[in-house]
Formats: structure tokens, C-alpha cells, sequence
């Protein structure tokens, strides 16, 4: 009986260890599930700047169960209008060890892709990540970049068309072009110059430097050359100067088409492009699936689905332009 009483001793001691263990691991697993992950956030721009897409971000992160400061933080790293600073940033949130990177525009993607290889990377906006070198392809992207493709070169030709349908008897389109070369300026011309020639427009490029004196001059080229209407490449740099580019459209009476809502904001004629806001809720998506356990490379990179067209009729108005009910008829949105 004393036999069997000491070996029921050590079967409930084993027990007891064995029950033990088992509240260990539970407890490292609830330490593990209650990890705050850190979200790396890159953009070329400001916080003011991009404070309304940042919270269409957060908000979808929200709906999908992420508290910031509970379980998520994000580290901004913005490059006030220095595009340059995207290494330096990008290798800053590296060094962060964060656990994911989000990044705006081709260039800080291409910079956080030049950082790391093992730190998973959503885009929000870029035009073709095929063809600026960040994925393989849209269906597999293969390494650790996933997110959308806004379709950017694609959306000038459609701007083109757009112009031609508001401007009676439009001959000469002028195109403000950032200075020096780039792949994104490349993909646009490449887009933009058969797309004239079949709209039977003759597209006058005009170099322009980016500040106060350079865009008054590409102007006034603009209007030597006896255009009926301009618009710029998309893109950041132009964006900067946004309202003295609308002011100057106004004051040589220029219509104009932007690639970015954001013009029509500050006063300007027409928006055509893709909903930002749209791709910023996509983008968190794609970042709860990555936080979860998804590979990037397993997420095939998303095309743009969803559009807008804005016309501003005070704008119209400034500059002696009407529009037929028809070509109004075609906008999501008419300010009035």
C-alpha cells in the first residue's frame, strides 16, 4: 500500500510539472499574441500633406481589428519634399527593425527595396512596378514587395482624351516635363506621344524647372507655342507647386487636367485619376494579411479599380471655358 501511495505521489507530481509547462507555453503564447507590431510608414511628402490619406489608412486598419498604440504603432519617416532623403529614411526604419514598410510612390519603394530584402514592403501608388524593377510580375511578385499599381502612365492618355472633349478644336496640348530623366518621366512620354499622334494633338514638351521663375516660363513657352490646353507628368515634384501651377494655369487661361486630386483642391480645372483614398484602404489590407502570417510574395500585386473625375466649374468660369451638359454629365464629382 506504501508502494502504491508514493507512486501516486510522483504521478501527481509529474502532473503538477507537466500542468506547469503547459501554463509556461500559454503564457508565452499570450506574450507573443500581445506583440505591437510596428509599421514602418515612407512618404516623400509631409504629415499635413498626407494627413487625410494616413487616416483613410488607419481607419481600415481599425475596421480589421488593429488598435494603435494596443497592438500596432507606426513609425513616419517623411521627406518634406526631398525625395533624395528616401535611402537615408528608409535605411532609418531598417535599423528600426520594424516589421513592415509602407511606402507612398516608386521612389521610396525602390529605396526601401534597396534597405532590405527580408522586411516585407506594401506600396500604396506605383505606376508600374514591373517596370521600375520592384517585382517580377503583378501575379507573383516574388521576394518582399507586394501592393497596388496605379496604372499612372496608362491615365495620361485618358487625360489627353479628356482635354480634347473639353476643348473645342484643340490642336496643341502643352506637357510640363520635370528636368533630367527618369524611368517614371520615361513611361509617361512613352504612353503620351502615340497618344497624341492617334488623338491627332501635337504635344509640345516643355522642360521645366520646378520653382516660382521655372513654371512662370514654361507658361509663357506654353503660350508662344499656341496651346489650347496643358498638363503636367504625373508625379511628386509638380505636386509641390500644385497652387502656383492652378494660378498660372488661371492667369494665361490655360485649361488644365491634373493626375492628382489634390490640384482641383486648390482651385484647378480637372482631376482624372485613381481614388487615392481607395488604394490606401487596399494597402492596409495587404498589411493585415503580412502582419498575420502572408507572405508578400505570395500577394499578387493589386491593379487600381477605382476612378474619379472632378471638374471644378469656377475654375471653367475663370478662364472663359464652358462645358456642355454632356461633358459634365461624365464627372463623379462637379464643384459649383
Amino acid at each position: 500500500m506504501r508502494r502504491e501511495g508514493e507512486m501516486n505521489k510522483r504521478k501527481l507530481r509529474r502532473f503538477a510539472l507537466c500542468a506547469m509547462l503547459l501554463a509556461l507555453c500559454a503564457s508565452a503564447d499570450a506574450q507573443q499574441t500581445g506583440k505591437v507590431a510596428r509599421i514602418g510608414f515612407l512618404d516623400s511628402s509631409t504629415a499635413s500633406g498626407m494627413a487625410v490619406l494616413v487616416d483613410a489608412f488607419r481607419q481600415e486598419l481599425r475596421k480589421l481589428g488593429w488598435i494603435e498604440g494596443k497592438n500596432f504603432t507606426i513609425e513616419y519617416r517623411f521627406a518634406e519634399g526631398k525625395p533624395e532623403r528616401a535611402p537615408e529614411l528608409a535605411a532609418e526604419l531598417v535599423r528600426l527593425k520594424v516589421d513592415l514598410i509602407v511606402t507612398t510612390a516608386a521612389p521610396q519603394a525602390l529605396a526601401a527595396k534597396g534597405a532590405t530584402t527580408s522586411i516585407p514592403i506594401v506600396m500604396v501608388n506605383v505606376g508600374d512596378p514591373v517596370a521600375f524593377g520592384l517585382v517580377a510580375s503583378l501575379a507573383r511578385p516574388g521576394g518582399n514587395v507586394t501592393g497596388n499599381a496605379s496604372l499612372a502612365p496608362e491615365l495620361n492618355t485618358k487625360r489627353l482624351e479628356i482635354l480634347k472633349d473639353a476643348v473645342p478644336k484643340l490642336a496643341r496640348v502643352g506637357l510640363l516635363l520635370a528636368p533630367g530623366t527618369s524611368i517614371t518621366r520615361d513611361l509617361q512620354l512613352k504612353e503620351l506621344r502615340p497618344a497624341a499622334q492617334a488623338l491627332k494633338l501635337k504635344l509640345e514638351e516643355i522642360e521645366t524647372q520646378i520653382d516660382a521663375k521655372g513654371l512662370e516660363r514654361a507658361f509663357q513657352t506654353a503660350k508662344q507655342k499656341q496651346v489650347g490646353a496643358i498638363m503636367t507628368t504625373a508625379g511628386f515634384r509638380f505636386l509641390t507647386e500644385r497652387k502656383r501651377i492652378v494660378e498660372l494655369a488661371v492667369k494665361y487661361r490655360l485649361p488644365a487636367i491634373y493626375s492628382q486630386k489634390e490640384y482641383v483642391d486648390e482651385g484647378g480645372l480637372m482631376f482624372y485619376g485613381v481614388d487615392s483614398t481607395d488604394l490606401y484602404r487596399r494597402a492596409a489590407v495587404y498589411v493585415d494579411k503580412i502582419l498575420k502570417g502572408t507572405k508578400p510574395a505570395d500577394l499578387p500585386v493589386q491593379q487600381a479599380t477605382k476612378f474619379e473625375f472632378v471638374i471644378n466649374l469656377k475654375a471653367a468660369k475663370q478662364i472663359g471655358l464652358t462645358l456642355s451638359p454632356e461633358f459634365l454629365a461624365r464627372a463623379n464629382k462637379v464643384i459649383k
